[in-house]
């Protein structure tokens, strides 16, 4: 019975209006391709209050799901002080539940009125030390579980608290450490534990926020939390790059932050969340992008509210599902492959925060890892890889392979064998952190760029390095050597550390944007060069997500339009024809001589995509 009411309802609001048809042909075809890709979004808890108590709210809801082919909904039970009842939740949840549409509840753990106790420090988060704010989340968490039989923690489980209740606490460790310990234990006594005693069959899902290099300071422990719950969703929220509101995150960022954790969590990983603030036209839409070639197979869209008001993003959206949906089903089979990064879970970043974000973005294809790599050829070691004891040796047996290794100066600083290090790559053992801007020697004569290093370290203008100058000094910010165990390189950028975050009152984010990526010309090809990097050529801001050899994803993060190049190294005798996967169009292409190898040369229209592929290796969907 229930399910012939819902199948009145969708043919009532289809025959309304031109626009309600269209909605709900979006979410028939959504229904049909949830393997591939699903869409989902999340309601806060006032929303989910006005959707049991208010039949016009009701009725624009479900407007939006059928528009925007939403075939999950998560639910809120708590924010800031405001407990949904259970009677509106039960209402919500069964409402939803006959409509077809998948309920799942979620928390977002932020003070309010007198529900806990608000942290002493900046932000507006939790003391997760005192007992009350302990007490008060496992009552609401007790009553979703008897509600919901999957449960999500949004953003919040973290704490900057620097309360003296807090400081007693930690004893002789690091802020970040008592923190990890502590959230890691509230983790089972106030959320797992106490739902699986009142609902044993319950999932329970961890969603960490998108600030990776950040996660230790505050609570966010990449190491244990995937172990103790069920699932894990990653926020690829980053919004627009070139603004202050949310921080400069650049748009790989979500890549990494997915890509990193998925391979933390294994098959517990599940969706990728991300939210239109700060979104201005096409910055919604890239999230979509960039979370489903990282292997996201759902999209959660924060918050429901936004939905029902609409951005210009909507009908981008809505107008290439099957290129997501396409895109994503691929990506499973074929994920993008590249130079390993290596950062171990709840490692320091030191000088070098974020900075695999800003060298995807210069198209160097990095794909994050937490364990050490040991069959790459060419491998990245920012500082966050001095967290792993082990690393000398692996290194040593990298090395005596011949793989190829960039190594940054803040891992020099940071790793306890730093001097070592800093002996295999040619340059003073006691080198030392001092961030120094500087101007690019190798860049066009009309245009200044500035970088900044993390030492000055001055050095000659040989073949294969990069130099800065500043003065009557040249520094360097790539230096290369060629050893019989093959070559390594070290890569002088800064990016941020904790002053640069400080200085301008920044807790999570990007506190300012950086010249890296201004690079062009001869300096931007010999940095791609450095990582391996022969197939692709374009200008800076725009990623490369290489499949294998025969086909990649390129994107275009330019307010206009720019040429690109890739080199295919073909398989076959007879290279066939390539065709961009998401258009169907004919990509031009040309003969690189005698090897297997052909030349495809692309224009990208300004924030657009190109998957190229071979036209024989496309499935035809009916």
């Amino acid at each position: 019975m229930k399910r012939l009411v819902w199948i009145a309802f969708v043919i009532a609001g289809a025959i309304t209006s031109p626009s309600s048809r269209a909605a709900s042909t979006l979410l028939q075809k959504a229904r049909i391709r949830t393997t591939d890709l699903r869409l989902a979004s999340y309601a806060t808890s006032r929303q989910v209050e006005q959707l049991a108590t208010d039949e016009d709210a009701r009725t624009r809801a479900w407007e939006t799901i059928q528009r925007m082919g939403i075939t999950k909904l998560y639910l809120e039970v708590y924010r800031s002080g405001h407990v949904v009842s259970a009677e509106h939740l039960v209402f919500a949840r069964d409402w939803l539940g006959e409509r077809g549409i998948e309920v799942v509840g979620g928390i977002a753990t932020v003070p309010g009125g007198d529900f806990g106790v608000r942290q002493e420090g900046r932000l507006g988060w939790f003391n997760w030390q005192n007992e009350k704010t302990q007490q008060d989340l496992e009552r609401v968490v007790r009553t979703a579980a008897g509600i919901f039989e999957t449960f999500i923690i949004d953003d919040f489980l973290c704490t900057g608290d620097l309360s003296a209740e807090s400081n007693a606490a930690r004893g002789d460790r690091s802020w970040g450490e008592y923190r990890r310990a502590l959230l890691t234990e509230l983790a089972g006594t106030v959320f797992i534990g106490p739902a699986k005693k009142v609902n044993p069959t319950i999932t329970m899902i961890i969603k960490y926020p998108q600030w990776y290099d950040r996660f230790h300071l505050f609570g966010y422990d990449t190491q244990t939390l995937p172990h103790l719950f069920d699932q894990v969703w990653v926020g690829t929220e980053t919004r627009g790059r070139n603004t202050q509101r949310f921080g400069f995150v650049q748009p790989y960022e979500g890549f990494v932050n997915y890509r990193w954790l998925a391979g933390v969590a294994g098959d517990k990983i599940g969706g990728a969340w991300f939210d239109h603030g700060d979104c201005g036209e096409y910055d919604f839409l890239d999230q979509a992008y960039t979370s489903v070639l990282a292997g996201a197979a759902e999209l959660v869209f924060f918050n429901f509210s936004n939905l029902m008001e609409g951005h210009p993003d909507h009908e981008k959206v809505v107008a290439q599902f099957d290129r997501l949906a396409d895109l994503a089903a691929f990506v499973r089979k074929h994920p993008v492959v590249g130079v390993p990064a290596y950062k171990p879970p709840n490692s320091n970043p030191g000088g070098d925060m974020y900075i695999m974000d800003f060298l995807g973005m210069l198209g160097i294809p990095l794909v994050p890892v937490h364990k050490f790599p040991t069959d790459d050829s060419v491998i990245f070691l920012p500082a966050q890889a001095a967290a792993d004891p082990d690393l000398p040796n692996h290194v040593k047996r990298a090395r005596a392979r011949g793989a190829r290794l960039i190594l940054t100066t803040s891992l020099l600083i940071a790793s306890p064998d730093g001097n070592k290090l800093a002996r295999m790559v040619g340059v003073d053992p006691n080198v030392q952190s001092e961030p120094t801007r500087a101007q690019l020697a190798q860049e066009s004569k009309n245009k200044d760029v500035n970088i900044d290093l993390e030492s000055p370290i001055e050095c000659s203008a040989e073949p294969g390095n990069i130099v800065c100058t500043s003065g009557n000094k040249q520094y360097v910010l790539l230096k290369a050597r060629n050893a019989p165990q093959g070559r390594i390189t070290l890569l002088n950028t800064h990016t941020y550390n904790q002053a640069d975050f400080d200085a301008v009152g920044e807790v999570l984010l990007c506190p300012r944007p950086l010249g890296l990526l201004e690079m062009n010309g001869p300096a931007l090809s010999a940095l791609r060069e450095a990582f391996g990097g022969t197939a692709f050529d374009g200008p800076a801001c725009v990623t490369y997500h290489p499949f294998g050899s025969e086909s990649c994803v390129i994107q275009n993060f330019n307010d206009k339009a720019v040429n690109v190049t890739v080199i295919i190294h073909t398989h076959k005798d007879k290279p066939g024809r390539f065709v961009d996967g998401f258009s169907g169009q004919s990509i031009r292409s040309r003969a690189a001589g005698p090897e297997k190898r052909v030349i495809l040369d692309l224009s990208i229209p300004a924030r657009s995509r190109v998957w190229l592929r071979r036209a024989d290796q496309i499935e035809v969907r009916f």
